[in-house]
C-alpha cells in the first residue's frame, strides 16, 4: 500500500460542515477499496460492508430506517459503539437498490456518520438501473496513479516532494526522465505499480495486466444489453487499444463490419465504465468553449501501461530515450493526458483538443484546458518551435499570450514572434511536470 493523493480530497470532504454521503466513482481496479481502507485509519471506528455478500446486503433489505440499519451493522461486524468518528464504507453498493435509497436517510437522520459508497460496475448502472438520491450525495472520481504517486511507491520520496513543489534541479533532469519513462512503460494501475515497486520486474507485470484486461472483458456480460452489443464491446476491448491517442471513426472501427450507431453506443458504454474517454475537438481559441460532437473524437484509455501491454508496445518502449519518438508520439501524448487528468476529482470533467476551422486544414493542438480563466493550448512533442505550426495557428486567433509544450528537455521559456507581429511565451515543460501544470506560473516574463 502506498499513499494516494486523493486522500487529501477525502479529508476535505470529511472536514466539510455540509458533508453528504460520498460516492467514489472510477473504473474497476483503480484502487477505490484500498484508498478507503487507508483513509479509515484516521477514524475511531471503521465499518466495512461488501454488498456482494448476502448478510451485508440483507441489512438494507430488512431495515426500515437508517438508524436501524446502523445498529444492525454494529452487531453484524461485532463492533462496539463509540463517541469518536465513525466511517461506514458500503462497497459494491450496486447490488442493493435499498442501500442506494438509504443514503439519503443517513444524510438526513445520522448527519454525524461518515458514509462512503463505491461499486465496480457502478458507472454503467447509474441512470439506467440505479438512481442516487438527488442532492443527498456527492461524488468523487478516482483515476490511476500519477507519476508522483509512482515515485512514492518506489521509495523516491525526496524526488516526489521536489516534483510536487516543481523544484527539481536541472542537474538531475536526466535521472527524473529515466524514472518517468519507467512510469510511462508501467502505467498507473495500482496493482502494477505496487508489484513494480517490489520487484522492478517488467516481465512479472504481464500477469497483472492480463488479469485486469481479463476482468474488463468478463464484465462485458454485465455491461451488454444483448448478444449484439456484447460482440461489439468485445471487439473494442480486443482491438481498440492500438488506437490510443488517435482520432477514430465509429463506422467499421478497427476493420470491423459494425455500423456507426452500434459502435458509438458500445464506446459510450465503456466510457460510462470509465475505461476510456472519447475526447472531442473545439475550433474556438478562447473561453467559453464546447466540444463539437459532429467531428471525430480522439480515443484515450484509462491507463497508458494497459495500452502498452494490450498493443504489444512494451518492447519498443523499453530503454527509449525520448518517448516522443515512440508510436508516432501517441504514447507521449497519452501519458501526458493521463497525468493532466490524474488529479481531477470531478466526475463531470472532460478533456478537449483544438482543430482549425478551415477547409482541408490538418492543424490540430493536442489539448486545450481552462487554466485560471484562459484557454491554454498544449502540445506534446520535442523539436524546435518551427515544428509547432498548429500552435501558431491557435495563438494567432487566441487572446492568450502563453502556450505550453511538453517535451523531453528541462523547463524553459521561449518568446515566439508570429508573422502577424503578435508575440507569445512558449513554456517548455518536461514531461514529468504534467500533473503539476496547474501550479505553473503562466507569467509571460
Amino acid at each position: 500500500m502506498f499513499y494516494r493523493a486523493v486522500i487529501d480530497s477525502l479529508r476535505s470532504w470529511a472536514d466539510s460542515a455540509r458533508r453528504k454521503p460520498l460516492v467514489i466513482r472510477g473504473a474497476r481496479q483503480v484502487g477505490k477499496t484500498t484508498v478507503i481502507e487507508q483513509f479509515a485509519s484516521e477514524f475511531d471506528t471503521f465499518l466495512h460492508l461488501n454488498l456482494e455478500r448476502k448478510p451485508d446486503r440483507k441489512i438494507f433489505d430488512d431495515s426500515e430506517s437508517a438508524v436501524e440499519a446502523l445498529k444492525a451493522v454494529y452487531l453484524l461486524k461485532n463492533k462496539a459503539k463509540c463517541d469518536g468518528r465513525v466511517l461506514l464504507f458500503i462497497d459494491e453498493i450496486q447490488y442493493s437498490p435499498a442501500a442506494v435509497a438509504m443514503l439519503r436517510y443517513f444524510y438526513e437522520d445520522i448527519p454525524d456518520l461518515y458514509v462512503v459508497a463505491a461499486g465496480s460496475l457502478l458507472e454503467t448502472l447509474i441512470d439506467d438501473h440505479i438512481s442516487f438520491p438527488v442532492g443527498r450525495v456527492e461524488y468523487l472520481a478516482l483515476h490511476p496513479c500519477s507519476f508522483s504517486e509512482f515515485l512514492g511507491a518506489i521509495g523516491e520520496t525526496s524526488l516526489q516532494e521536489a516534483l510536487l513543489g516543481m523544484e527539481l534541479p536541472a542537474a538531475i533532469h536526466n535521472r527524473v526522465m529515466k524514472l518517468f519513462n519507467e512510469y510511462a512503460l508501467v502505467g498507473g494501475m495500482p496493482e502494477a505499480v505496487a508489484l513494480y515497486a517490489e520487484s522492478h520486474d517488467l516481465v512479472a507485470l504481464r500477469k497483472v495486466y492480463d488479469s485486469i484486461l481479463g476482468g474488463y472483458r468478463d464484465d462485458i456480460e454485465k455491461y451488454a444489453q444483448n448478444k449484439s452489443e456484447r460482440n461489439v464491446l468485445r471487439h473494442i476491448l480486443m482491438n481498440g487499444w492500438r488506437f490510443a491517442g488517435q482520432r477514430i471513426k465509429f463506422e467499421s472501427f478497427a476493420n470491423s463490419n459494425y455500423k456507426s450507431r452500434e459502435m458509438g453506443e458500445a464506446f459510450r458504454t465503456l466510457e460510462k465504465a470509465m475505461l476510456l474517454e472519447l475526447v472531442y475537438p473545439t475550433a474556438l481559441t478562447d473561453l467559453p468553449v464546447s466540444p463539437d460532437y459532429k467531428k471525430s473524437p480522439k480515443l484515450l484509455w484509462l491507463d497508458t501501461g494497459l495500452v502498452n501491454h494490450a498493443s504489444l508496445l512494451q518492447n519498443d518502449l523499453f530503454g527509449i530515450q525520448d518517448i516522443s519518438d515512440a508510436y508516432k508520439g501517441k504514447i507521449a501524448e497519452h501519458v501526458v493526458s493521463q497525468l493532466l487528468f490524474s488529479q481531477e476529482t470531478s466526475v463531470l470533467a472532460k478533456r478537449i483538443f483544438w482543430v482549425r476551422d478551415a477547409r482541408n486544414s490538418q492543424a490540430e493542438v493536442d489539448f486545450a484546458i481552462d487554466l485560471d480563466g484562459v484557454l491554454l493550448p498544449i502540445e506534446v512533442k520535442s523539436g524546435n518551435n518551427s515544428k509547432l505550426r498548429s500552435m501558431q495557428f491557435f495563438m494567432q486567433q487566441s487572446k492568450s499570450a502563453v502556450a505550453v509544450r511538453f517535451w523531453n528537455n528541462p523547463l524553459s521559456r521561449d518568446f515566439v514572434s508570429l508573422p502577424s507581429g503578435k508575440q507569445y511565451t512558449l513554456i517548455n515543460v518536461p514531461f514529468y511536470y504534467a500533473e503539476c501544470l496547474r501550479h505553473l506560473s503562466l507569467s509571460n516574463s
